[in-house]
């Protein structure tokens, strides 16, 4: 799965080396004629998207020309450890959500419209399990509950990991599904189950009384075969999984029902209306957000997690691909999302963390702009390095790693952040390069998205690392994409992505890098980094 990237940084102003794309300026025309139809009013739809730390409700506006977005509601999400296990709280989550409607109704009615659809887009993996009355049998179990622990063991002694990479296209992680499902066989809760849904599938069949499953969160169960786009009966079968747990496989577009009356009594809104299958894993939406204006693009969505890769129309199922631990999540319109997971900007937020409780709390614009003027490339870590999936002790962690290599540790925050960063960029770096050599495709250029396309000096450094220019934005891609993908099934828009992504371009502020500096000072520290890994070693997963 690719985990969502979380928990941005502040704006930054830009700095040389960077220009500021706006919108293009929308010209007035004047009809010639009866024959010119007349351009369809705006409609609002409501975007409900949930990250693992918070969730929020934004509302688009959108007509031929016009995109705009709005956030109305946001609210935590807190998971709660009951007896050991740590679970999601769903109804606090679907609270918020039914706060967030209400929210967003209001919105639209104070511009004089109504609410034309809605769409859900949350993180992966993760499910709840209904009894034969429909009722939910226990809050969702947290994918980074200890449960796993061991499952992954018990799979591979019955499927080899490239059998099964080469049924699934699947990275390996500890808390995929295939995991969570093999941890709790035999368990009271999975076995009085007669349903399934994952997150965004639950909250959406509380919202309507339709039970669907996404494709591209499915496709994150490792049970999903991304050649036929279907469930493979051969890894369910092996593993025991009785599929029939899964209502019928939806797409993209697809609908999912409309406002039960239940549901439209909490949230106020007094007409039906209708829910839209989005891309609802989220990255399946950011991916959707990215402003792209050629084929020839890769992706980074940033903020806590760094999701880099391409858009491909097949998936790649080799050995090599599987070993540099690329995964081939499904897309939206048939596509496939060919990436790797990265620490993200994880490391950074954890060093501040520490500081704070150390007494020392740290400005992250200033501590970024005297990261800027630090040393380049004087320290780099391996970003994607297990012993930094943990909290606590970030700084010393990452000063004992800069020791263990030869490199001097840093000394300031300042030194520790632009270590950091380098080493983000290196990672991305990396991410890019492999993806092409992998899948034979060449990129020219880098779009980051999400909330690390306001961190100015990352996006500066990424273009320095690639060689490639970078164009940041927007940092709200997943829930622009979620409604992008409502809009068109709703008619207000038509055509594919190509078309989806056009209006981005036109309509989002967008900032462009240019590579520079030394790109020979860039492949010495790609091969410090390198050096640092076991030969033919596999890539190891962040968790």
């Amino acid at each position: 799965m690719a985990l969502s990237p979380r928990t941005p940084p502040p704006p930054l102003l830009p700095r040389p080396g960077s220009r500021v794309l706006a919108p293009a300026p929308r010209t007035a025309t004047t009809p010639r004629g009866p024959t010119v139809p007349p351009t369809p009013s705006p409609q609002c739809f409501a975007a409900v998207d949930l990250g693992a730390s918070s969730g929020r409700v934004m509302v688009g506006t959108v007509a031929p020309g016009t995109l705009e977005l709005q956030e109305v509601h946001r609210f935590p999400n807190r998971p709660v450890r009951v007896a050991g296990t740590l679970h999601w709280d769903i109804l606090a989550l679907y609270q918020g959500v039914l706060d967030g409607l209400r929210a967003a109704a209001e919105a639209v009615r104070a511009k004089g419209s109504r609410l034309a659809g809605i769409g859900i887009d949350t993180w992966a993996v993760d499910f709840g399990l209904l009894g034969e009355d429909g009722a939910l049998l226990g809050n969702p179990v947290h994918y980074r509950d200890a449960r796993t622990d061991g499952a992954a063991e018990k799979v591979a002694a019955v499927l080899a990991p490239r059998d099964l990479y080469a049924a699934t296209g699947l990275q390996h992680l500890p808390f995929n599904t295939i995991y969570q499902l093999t941890a709790a066989q035999g368990s009271p809760a999975l076995t009085a189950a007669r349903r399934l849904l994952l997150i965004p599938d639950l909250l959406s069949y509380w919202l309507t009384g339709e039970a669907g499953t996404e494709l591209t969160n499915a496709s994150t169960t490792q049970l999903i075969d991304p050649r036929t786009r279907t469930w493979s009966r051969t890894v369910a079968a092996a593993l025991g999984i009785d599929l029939s747990l899964f209502p019928p496989l939806r797409h993209p577009g697809d609908p999912a029902g409309t406002l039960c009356a239940e549901a439209m009594a909490a949230t106020g809104i007094e007409e039906p209306v209708p829910v839209t299958a989005v891309g609802s894993h989220d990255t399946a939406s950011a991916v959707v957000g990215v402003p792209a204006t050629s084929p020839d693009f890769a992706y980074i969505a940033t903020g806590t997690w760094s999701l880099a890769g391409l858009e491909l129309d097949a998936p790649v199922l080799t050995e090599a691909s599987r070993r540099a631990n690329f995964t081939n999540e499904l897309g939206v319109d048939g596509t496939v999302r060919y990436l790797r997971n990265i620490m993200g900007l994880w490391m950074l937020q954890e060093c501040l963390r520490t500081w704070e409780a150390q007494g020392r709390p740290q400005d992250l614009r200033t501590l970024l702009d005297e990261a800027a003027r630090c040393t380049p490339l004087r320290s780099v870590v391996d970003a994607g390095a297990p012993e930094f999936i943990a909290p606590d002790r970030m700084p010393d962690r990452i000063a004992e790693a800069c020791r263990r290599t030869g490199q001097p540790a840093p000394r300031t925050p300042a030194e520790t952040t632009r270590c950091v960063l380098d080493s983000l960029a290196l990672a991305h770096r990396r991410a890019i390069e492999d993806a092409q050599r992998l899948s034979g495709r060449t990129v020219r250029t880098v779009h980051i998205v999400g909330g690390g396309a306001h961190n100015e000096l990352l996006c500066r450094l990424t273009a320095d690392a690639c060689g490639l220019p970078v164009l940041a934005g927007p940092a709200e891609a997943t829930a622009l994409g979620n409604v992008l993908v409502q809009a068109r099934t709703a008619g207000v828009l038509t055509g594919g992505l190509t078309d989806l992504r056009a209006l981005l371009h036109s309509t989002q502020p967008l900032r462009q890098y240019e590579p520079s500096g030394d790109q020979a000072a860039w492949s010495r520290a790609a091969a410090l980094v390198e050096g640092g890994r076991a030969e033919g070693q596999e890539e190891e997963p962040c968790a």
